[in-house]
């Protein structure tokens, strides 16, 4: 006889962009959306400063760190481009120094903890748009109840009438003993319309899928 898992899908509305650094993906999560990168506001850059910009980041503080104090964005960046062999991550240095100025950047790195996307933000590699208007118009979970190995899938939608800018989906699961797992998903910028986004849970790993301590709590932020 299968054991039956049950999801309770509670959801916590809001955009933000570059408010909270990015959780190191999760096993249990599989973004599932079909591509539309064609829709986006610009090219897919954005994505890959993303993705480089928490090494990035932690590599720009230790070259604070051991030089001291430097003169100029160019020779910060150098270091930073010599350290990780990346003539790009070297090139968003060199933009999200020279927006800020070498002193105000500094400052930022080390007292700030950036967060990614406000850091490609920065370096004008990701959009920004400050008349974002996105509203979830559309949430569920399918199927509502299935055994252990199921795959139950979140599907959502949200609506823009202005566009939006640069921002993420963050995913937390909870079982009944408050053990959590949960992972984030890049949202680029988006014209305005309608969007999907439909994200697969992994049960046969998930957390504690014993069906006789309770139900699981699920949490969406944007």
């Amino acid at each position: 006889m299968h054991k039956l898992l049950s999801i309770i899908l509670l959801v916590v509305v809001g955009f933000s962009n570059a408010t909270r650094s990015f959780n190191t993906p999760s096993k249990n999560f599989e973004r599932l959306i079909a591509d539309d990168r064609e829709k986006n506001v610009d090219l897919d850059l954005c994505p890959m400063c993303i993705n480089e910009a928490v090494a990035a980041i932690n590599v720009i503080l230790n070259a604070i760190l051991d030089e001291g104090i430097l003169a100029d964005c160019d020779k910060l960046c150098s270091i930073v481009a010599n350290k990780t062999s990346s003539p790009f991550i070297g090139t968003m240095c060199t933009l999200a120094c020279d927006a800020l100025g070498i002193d105000e950047f500094i400052h930022f790195i080390i007292a700030a903890d950036p967060d990614p996307i406000w850091y490609c933000e920065i370096a004008r590699l990701c959009p920004v748009n400050d008349n974002g208007d996105a509203k979830f118009v559309k949430f569920g979970v399918l199927p509502s109840t299935g055994p252990q190995g199921t795959t139950f899938v979140i599907d959502c939608s949200f609506k823009s009438l202005n566009g939006t800018g640069t921002s993420m989906l963050r995913l937390d699961i909870t079982d009944p003993t408050n053990e959590t797992d949960s992972s984030d998903f890049l949202i680029e910028a988006k014209k305005p319309g309608t969007y999907s986004e439909r994200i697969g849970l992994k049960t046969l790993t998930a957390l504690n899928c014993d069906p006789t301590i309770g139900k699981f709590n699920f949490n969406m932020y944007m």
